[in-house]
């Protein structure tokens, strides 16, 4: 089985990794330590100059849950407009309402402007959360959605085999699924194996140093194991070694 590799890229430097290295894919964020939030439309702009691959890009307005306020959503489909405008390969995003079901109306809406330009409606990891994953599913295939991203509502994807091998048996046909959360060289292989889904995504995550980021006095570090995070290019690589 052909495996696909999809970077999950929070910067500009990221893309360029990604295409130097032969990944397949990149999903285009801004703060992936939050979870993954909206990128710039610069940054959309400056990738789109310098890679090929298919670039789609992550529509969420902050971090936490995914049952929006009116403000949100209009902001959401504002950025959408602007991404799709600006040569988004695919729209990510994911809608609950309060009980944790998928919210379609708003479903609908993103997946309509996606397919209206011709490009894909990708649903993430809010996915993970909603009540019910097989009437989840089946929502987001009522709905148009192209693609789901997933752990197989694990806190790690190699703990969601049986689900993710279930939904890709029953509704494989109908619906693309991506594996994601925990995927690493050494259980990426075992994960397609067993589930049968060839499409795999990972941020291949490495720690670097800004030297202005603590003083004594003030610090805006938000981790210990660095000062902001980007694609680790050694990674990236050994992964794409092992599974190609």
């Amino acid at each position: 089985m052909t495996v696909y590799v999809e970077v999950c890229a929070g910067s500009l430097e990221d893309c360029a990794v990604a295409q130097q290295c032969g990944a397949d894919r990149i999903e285009l964020n801004n703060a992936i330590h939050l979870g993954g939030l909206t990128p710039s439309i610069a940054t959309l702009i400056e990738a789109k100059k310098i890679t090929t691959l298919p670039i789609i890009t992550m529509v969420r307005a902050r971090p936490g849950g995914f049952h929006y306020n009116a403000y949100e959503i209009q902001t959401m489909i504002t950025d959408a407009k602007y991404l799709l405008e600006h040569g988004s390969d695919g729209l990510v995003f994911g809608f609950l309402d309060a009980f944790s079901n998928v919210d379609k109306e708003l479903t609908r809406r993103f997946v309509e402007l996606a397919h209206t330009k011709g490009v894909e409606a990708i649903f993430h990891r809010a996915f993970d959360r909603a009540s019910d994953p097989i009437e989840a599913i089946e929502d987001l295939i009522a709905c148009g959605v192209d693609r789901v991203l997933t752990s197989g509502q694990a806190s790690s994807a190699d703990q969601g085999i049986a689900l993710l091998a279930k939904l890709q048996t029953e509704y494989g046909s109908q619906i693309e699924f991506c594996v994601g959360a925990g995927v690493n060289v050494d259980n990426a292989n075992e994960i397609v194996a067993k589930t049968g889904i060839s499409q795999v995504h990972s941020s291949f995550k490495g720690w670097f140093i800004d030297p202005t980021t603590a003083s004594d006095a003030v610090s805006y570090s938000y981790s210990e194991s660095g000062d902001y995070e980007g694609v680790d290019t050694k990674k990236l690589k050994t992964f794409l070694e092992t599974v190609k």
